[in-house]
């Protein structure tokens, strides 16, 4: 499992685009970690999926609320990531009113998930190899704080955590 310190594995992320520009075409776009993560700071959070009642009730919305205070304390970008596809990522977006604040970036079949050792394994629900929830900082590209969950919790993974990191790790 990665660990602070590490550096994110390389691997791509994809986002579905709404509006064409800096480079960016509308719909699904594909991005390299290491590219996307160099000289930023990043609060990057993941979750098991998209529409799922925690996922959405609470994780998402927190960070959303949360967004100018993190941007305040030093983060360049919030980013959710979760095991589905560009298309869920972006319809899940607009429900979720993240747009400006945070990107929601698909880990479609699970590469960066697996990549982290941050799975969880739904098969028994019926969803498959998944994201487990967990927060983490990470600037240039180097894991600053983790927050892994314990299974069905959620406790240390919220925004208000990753805002009090951000500001004892980036002031």
């Amino acid at each position: 499992m990665i660990q602070v310190g590490d550096k994110l594995p390389a691997g791509k992320l994809q986002e579905f685009i709404e509006v064409e520009g800096n480079g960016c075409s509308v719909g699904p776009n594909t991005f390299d970690l290491v590219t996307l993560t160099a000289g930023k700071k990043i609060a990057l959070f993941a979750l098991p999926g998209a529409y799922t009642p925690t996922c959405s009730a609470k994780h998402v919305p927190g960070y959303v609320e949360k967004a100018a205070a993190l941007k305040a304390a030093g983060v360049d970008e919030i980013w959710c990531v979760s095991v589905n596809d560009a298309f869920v990522m972006g319809a899940w977006g607009r429900d979720q009113k993240t747009a400006g604040k945070v990107r929601m970036m698909a880990d479609g079949s699970a590469d960066f998930a697996k990549a982290t050792g941050l799975t969880l394994d739904l098969t028994g629900r019926g969803m498959g190899l998944r994201s487990n929830r967990y927060s983490m900082l990470v600037v240039d590209g180097v894991v600053k704080s983790l927050n892994v969950e314990a299974p069905g919790k959620f406790e240390v993974s919220d925004a208000d955590t990753m805002l009090k990191q951000a500001k004892e790790l980036l002031a």
